[in-house]
């Protein structure tokens, strides 16, 4: 079981998740979409590809670029494709 958490609520929860680099990646079911908004903010990982990111909003407090997924990962990333990692507070436990 994972779980991702800040400003008092729970984001996201699962048991089955990837663990990559030490970062917890849900798959895209088990994140609670309400809590996130699109954000411009990309950055590229020379093995997975380009991230996008998400900016979190609890409680009408925001956690900018706080959540990334990749959309379109390299093959050797396929199987954390569409599946969300959060960091910026963030607290993620297994």
């Amino acid at each position: 079981m994972a779980r991702a958490t800040w400003n008092g609520k729970t984001i996201a929860e699962s048991d089955n998740f990837e663990l990559v680099e030490g970062n917890v990646y849900f798959p895209p079911g088990a994140v609670k979409q309400e809590f996130l908004k699109p954000s411009d903010y990309s950055s590229h990982c020379p093995w997975k590809g380009d991230a996008s990111y998400y900016t979190l909003i609890v409680d009408g407090e925001e956690n900018k670029d706080a959540a990334w997924y990749y959309p379109a990962p390299f093959e050797k990333a396929a199987h954390i494709k569409d599946h969300v990692a959060f960091w910026k507070g963030v607290v993620v436990e297994q």
